[in-house]
């Protein structure tokens, strides 16, 4: 994927995507320094969507075994035969005694809610960004704008992802009655309502924002220390997007632990805390893990949150990043919309 000197598309990395009309070195580069960023302005709506669905199905897909352990290591009380030390041990015996395509259940409702939630995810984000950034930051990139930006497009993002999460946990949890995402998804609407699968919206935002906040804050600046010029480098977009995902990951813990058992509604749990009936607000959640577990109750599973998330958000920017790139470049060349 390498471009000519003079082309079109040499001439197009001049030009900066969210406006910033600093100069990124002159002469020819590769493709793995091209300054992607500076393709034009004019980058579509639909690029970014394209780009945003693709990092999502990847994400999720490829991490999912682990998200699966995740969820059981949050458990407040979970079943002596789910009790684990280590994620390598976890799936291991999840394997051997459930089989092998049990960390892979609700996968597949997974999928079909990443794909539109993450389009609407980044393309918000880039919007916003470059929008907030035209007014707090005249030329350049200013935190504060892609913070509230990464903010922003959370919003949309949870509307979409949030009945997946409930779906998708409750398949993954120990000994679960679901065998298909139909099935669970039939059976939350009769027992619990339409209300079930948004139960935890407000903790996921309540979560989610400070998350993204940080998420998106961390990794620009990162962008700044090692690619300064913005160019397309996939290094740079995997280490960048890790150690993001990472600090985001630990930073937030706690608030993952309340929107697990809200999503779960975990019965041994509650029945030990002497709730009947169905748990609801981040504030009774945050009492209930105390109750049972006290201040170490709000990090169960950070190893397998952080082991989790630093992968997930390096291979979300990484696949983003280049389908942006590719998209816009083959935009260019072929003159064709996206």
């Amino acid at each position: 994927m390498e471009l000519r000197c003079g082309g079109v598309g040499s001439q197009a990395v001049r030009r900066r995507m969210d406006g910033d009309s600093r100069d990124g070195g002159g002469g020819c580069k590769d493709a793995g320094s091209e300054d992607y960023e500076n393709l034009p302005t004019s980058a579509s709506l639909s690029t970014h969507m394209t780009a945003g669905a693709m990092a999502g199905i990847l994400e999720h897909s490829v991490m999912y075994p682990v998200d699966s352990v995740k969820t059981r290591m949050q458990s407040l009380n979970p079943d002596p035969k789910a009790q684990y030390t280590s994620i390598y041990g976890a799936l291991k015996k999840i394997v051997r005694t459930e089989g092998f395509w049990r960390p892979l259940r609700g996968l597949n409702v997974m999928m079909m809610g990443a794909g539109p939630a993450h389009a609407m995810y980044f393309a918000c984000y880039e919007n916003m960004k470059r929008t907030l950034n035209a007014v707090f930051h005249h030329q350049g990139n200013s935190h504060l704008a892609n913070g509230i930006a990464g903010s922003m497009a959370t919003l949309l993002h949870d509307a979409v992802m949030n009945p997946a999460e409930v779906v998708k946990q409750r398949m993954q949890m120990y000994n679960s009655p679901h065998r298909s995402a139909l099935s669970c998804i039939r059976t939350v609407w009769r027992t619990e309502g339409l209300g079930a699968f948004y139960r935890s919206y407000t903790t996921q935002l309540t979560m989610n924002i400070p998350f993204q906040s940080i998420h998106f804050i961390t990794y620009e600046f990162l962008q700044e220390q090692v690619n300064p010029h913005r160019g397309y480098n996939p290094w740079s977009h995997i280490i960048s997007g890790g150690l993001a995902g990472a600090l985001a990951a630990a930073a937030t813990t706690p608030l993952d632990v309340c929107k697990t058992l809200l999503n779960t509604q975990e019965n041994m749990a509650l029945s030990l805390a002497n709730i009947s009936g169905r748990l609801s607000g981040m504030a009774n959640a945050f009492r209930m893990v105390y109750q049972l577990n006290g201040l170490p109750g709000y990090f169960k599973g950070i190893q397998a949150r952080i082991v989790y998330q630093m992968p997930s958000t390096a291979i979300s920017w990484s696949v983003y990043e280049f389908f942006k790139y590719f998209l816009t470049k083959h935009k260019l060349e072929n003159r064709t919309p996206y």
